[in-house]
């Protein structure tokens, strides 16, 4: 009776075996056939991804700049206006050049971007005390521009396409009834509705200003950005599309405001006359004697390795947004239940995309968020929380202009908001590795609970 007992349960035990080998069996071939059913390896059992390149990679300086700048060195001319007489110095030649590409009428070459911002508000008679409404999510430098500038920033929510709320933006304006300065960011190359945002400029009688420092070769309908506004501001910090370590440009099409721009920068006494992209004399008249001179000129070095980089931003910006939408595509593809990707504002007709951006879904919790960027790191790709603590383009850690009402849709998005440089000098086999890690790190937080 044992014996019997034995037997028919090693019979059934090897029939659930065969079963359970059938069914497997089944499973693959059935997923193989429909490629769209998301199936993994468990990443407990595989060899996992690392990346080995340098993240912070910056954009190298093209051959003809490192030789230009030989050449300033050479002569010692680096200063912009020791130049000869009817001769064009190296950073009135780079103005004529951005101007071109951004299609702008005046432009003034500065020691940053931040000055650029600083100088638009000061331009437009921002007054002492007075507020200037920006985006709740952007670089740190903004709301530290517009302290420089003697403003007050109030903050307009973000949404998770990581672009200004316009609906908060008309509420803000309503509850500012003196704010007469809005400062709009791109942030990551983020452009939001501008026509929107213009309109409510409008009708309340605020002068609107855009940071470019994202969103050079961005085009909002068909026009570079920077147009919506009456001024502009772009970069040429090393992590940008131009590459001069440190550097940015006001650009504009009001001659009040580029010939004020250029005398705040440093064009005292009769300078203004070695410009070619400002207006003429008779904007100046007695601006240098009226406004102070902060000194924030360019250097001829600065232009010298920015003018080649400029002749191959379309190059470039094509390698970018063909790794983008690649990555992006397979993202979305494997784990889409569990992240977003921001998306472009319908106007925006040429985007860049310079870096990656993704929010973790809402079921991600905490601890899985803090889990996945530990993986990312421990297998060598820092991806950047934007509402981490220590994080600059986090709005709490801005104790010198804090907001002082509630943000609670910025600080959703911000929670959950990662963020990925894509660097130009990576081969596309760098950005397969990229792709595996997000991916692998977050099956393995996934997977895991608190």
């Amino acid at each position: 009776m044992k014996q019997t007992n034995l037997s028919s349960n090693t019979n059934t035990n090897t029939m659930s075996i065969l079963f359970l080998v059938l069914l497997s069996s089944f499973s693959h071939a059935f997923v193989m056939k429909n490629p769209t059913i998301k199936t993994y390896e468990s990443p407990a059992t595989r060899e996992r991804t690392f990346v080995k390149r340098d993240i912070k990679t910056p954009d190298p300086v093209p051959q003809a700049g490192r030789e230009e700048a030989a050449s300033l060195m050479e002569t010692g001319r680096l200063y912009r206006y020791n130049i000869k007489p009817d001769e064009k110095s190296t950073v009135t030649q780079c103005e004529e050049e951005i101007a071109a590409y951004t299609g702008h009428k005046y432009c003034v070459a500065l020691n940053s971007c931040g000055s650029a911002i600083f100088l638009m508000m000061k331009c437009t008679n921002l007054q002492p005390g007075e507020e200037v409404l920006s985006n709740a999510f952007t670089f740190g430098a903004v709301p530290s521009a517009i302290e420089h500038a003697g403003g007050k920033a109030v903050y307009v929510e973000s949404n998770d396409d990581h672009v200004m709320d316009v609906e908060d933006l008309q509420k803000k304006l309503t509850a500012h009834p003196n704010c007469k300065h809005v400062l709009v960011s791109h942030m990551r190359g983020k452009v939001g509705n501008m026509d929107a945002i213009a309109e409510a400029c409008e009708e309340h009688g605020a002068i609107l200003l855009e940071d470019c420092a994202h969103s050079l070769g961005v085009q909002w309908k068909g026009k570079h950005t920077g147009h919506s506004g009456i001024a502009c501001a772009i970069s040429s910090q090393s992590y940008k599309m131009i590459n001069s370590g440190e550097g940015g440009f006001l650009l504009t099409d009001d001659p009040d405001i580029a010939a004020k721009c250029a005398v705040y920068a440093g064009a005292y006494e009769n300078l203004s006359s070695k410009h070619t992209t400002v207006p003429g004399p008779e904007y100046f008249e007695d601006l240098v004697t009226q406004l102070p001179n902060y000194s924030l000129r360019m250097n001829n070095l600065a232009a010298a390795v920015i003018r080649p980089q400029i002749l191959t931003l379309e190059e470039r910006i094509e390698t970018y947004n063909r790794r983008y939408r690649k990555l992006t595509e397979k993202l979305e593809a494997v784990m889409g239940d569990h992240l977003s990707i921001p998306q472009n504002t319908p106007g925006v007709t040429t985007p860049v995309h310079d870096s990656l951006q993704f929010n973790l879904a809402p079921h991600v919790s905490s601890f899985q968020v803090k889990r996945f960027l530990k993986e990312c790191k421990n297998h060598g790709l820092p991806v950047e929380l934007f509402g981490a603590k220590s994080n600059a383009r986090n709005f709490v850690n801005w104790k010198f202009a804090p907001a002082e009402d509630p943000l609670p849709q910025t600080s959703l998005m911000l929670s959950r908001a990662c963020d990925v440089r894509m660097p130009l000098m990576w081969s596309d086999s760098d950005f397969d590795d990229m792709y595996n890690v997000i991916v692998e790190s977050l099956e393995v937080s996934l997977m895991s609970e608190a």
